[in-house]
């Protein structure tokens, strides 16, 4: 299954993080990386008191279920010394399931596609890096909400290939 992983952190080297998480991606069991979107800088999406975020989108084909990739990458999140000290809050390192080849899926831990996707210029346009116009199960063609995000604070650091 082709699955769209989100990757952000705004604390202890950032851009280290998301490096490092992209090595832990390719060490997953069933697991194969496909690819990597460039870093792009974003303000916090919450408390503005902290740091800006770097953010960028992976791809890769799994074996895994949805439920055990989370707990893989939760589990990554965790050797990265994720704390969840408050809502949207600063973060080591965040990974989210965005998309999971094309299907829909709600249940209590698990909601995909990844309830901000469509409102979230620091998703959106790496996923559209690297997915081109991917349809969005419930919803439009990823280049729908390109166009209607082109105002937003995101900006691609030049410097940012992963």
């Amino acid at each position: 299954m082709r699955v769209y992983i989100g990757l952000g952190s705004n604390l202890a080297d950032p851009e280290q993080q998301i490096r490092q998480a992209l090595r832990n991606l390719k060490a997953l069991p069933k697991t194969q990386y496909i690819a990597a979107s460039s870093l792009y800088r974003s303000p916090p999406m919450g408390p503005a008191d902290q740091p800006d975020y770097l953010n960028a989108v992976a791809a890769v084909e799994t074996d895994l279920s949805p439920l055990d990739l989370l707990q893989a990458l939760q589990q990554i999140e965790k050797q990265h010394g994720r704390e969840r000290l408050r809502h949207w809050g600063e973060r080591t390192l965040d990974l989210d399931i965005l998309l999971y080849d094309q299907r829909q899926i709600q249940e209590p831990l698990l909601t995909i596609p990844h309830p901000g996707l469509t409102t979230r210029a620091f998703v959106v346009r790496p996923l559209h890096e690297i997915a081109g116009d991917v349809l969005i199960p419930g919803h439009a063609n990823l280049g729908q909400y390109v166009a209607a995000l082109a105002d937003a604070h995101c900006e691609k650091l030049k410097d940012g290939k992963l």
